[in-house]
């Protein structure tokens, strides 16, 4: 199977297990009430200090439901066959916790066949046939009372992956992108704007402008079956940051980790669970982590399979 054809391959199974797939869904995210793991002592949450930079997460499982356990409430949606009326859930509930939404849209689309390809997608969206889409969403959005961050088109610099964005030319994701957050400020007045590369080489060309963007985001996942086959060692949460934050650190905007994830044995997660929210002095933008609470959605590649992101192992009855 070629890498095209691997990615939409993907990139439908995992859809299929997020529930995204032609009917409309709810964002995915929104935590589990009187969820009955959020007290459930775990290793594996981060340690969080007074001193500690802003902690979120992306939470179905309202593994961090109690208050000040979180100060970002991350969801996930498509812009297409969502039910955005329950956002007003996620909105509630984040103002009951003091907490900021991160919304991540995702420009996903489809043809009464099959997910239109990563061309016609584009060609949507810069002939304007997909504004509707993005002003519904934001629309919606501008009724919630919590503030609100709006990241459109994550990693688009993760060229093998299962985005359909992530396949287009730098200069074409900047034009989308651009009209995509123009669209959004004529609904939405209060948002802020997220840019959010993978962090890898060569992502400068897909940074769409400074009046666009006003917080740049980045993932981040340590999984030590991995680093130890990639690179014989274990790695620490600076190592892994450090490459993508040094590409994005002279744009002047403040830096997020907008997806966090790390898994392996008890030594390995404890050295990420007491890093990732400490103020490290190499990188002083960096201002937030927002974990992704939850298996993995897309088998890793090399037979890494979907690593288990989650902080509670299991549910309590």
């Amino acid at each position: 199977m070629n890498r095209k054809s691997k990615a939409i391959a993907l990139s439908f199974a995992g859809l299929l297990l997020s529930g995204t797939v032609l009917a409309a869904t709810i964002p995915r995210g929104i935590p589990e009430l009187n969820s009955p793991t959020m007290a459930t002592p775990s290793d594996k949450r981060p340690v969080l200090t007074e001193a500690s930079i802003d902690f979120g997460a992306y939470d179905p499982h309202g593994d961090f439901g109690q208050p000040g356990s979180s100060k970002i409430e991350h969801l996930f949606l498509p812009w297409e066959d969502v039910d955005l009326s329950t956002l007003t859930l996620a909105d509630d509930y984040a103002r009951e916790r003091g907490r900021t939404l991160l919304v991540t849209i995702e420009p996903w689309s489809w043809s009464p066949e099959w997910r239109l390809s990563e061309q016609e997608l584009l060609r949507t969206i810069l002939s304007g046939e997909r504004d509707e889409n993005m002003a519904q969403v934001c629309s919606a959005a501008a009724a919630l009372k919590s503030p609100v961050i709006i990241r459109w088109g994550q990693e688009m610099d993760e060229t093998d992956n299962q985005f359909s964005w992530s396949h287009w030319r730098g200069a074409d994701f900047k034009a989308a992108f651009r009209r995509m957050v123009n669209v959004c400020r004529t609904h939405l007045k209060t948002a802020k704007f997220m840019w959010s590369p993978k962090g890898n080489e060569g992502l400068e060309a897909f940074y769409p402008g400074d009046d666009v963007v006003d917080i740049i985001g980045l993932s981040v996942f340590g999984y030590q079956p991995y680093d130890r086959a990639t690179t014989g060692r274990d790695q620490t949460f600076s190592e892994r940051l450090a490459p993508g934050y040094g590409r994005v650190k002279n744009y002047g905007k403040p830096i997020m980790v907008a997806e966090l994830g790390y898994e392996g044995d008890a030594s390995y997660v404890q050295s990420w669970a007491t890093s990732v929210a400490e103020r490290h002095a190499e990188f002083p933008e960096l201002t937030a982590v927002v974990y992704f609470n939850d298996h993995e959605i897309y088998p890793w590649p090399r037979g890494f399979g979907r690593p288990d992101w989650r902080v509670v192992r299991e549910t309590i009855n």
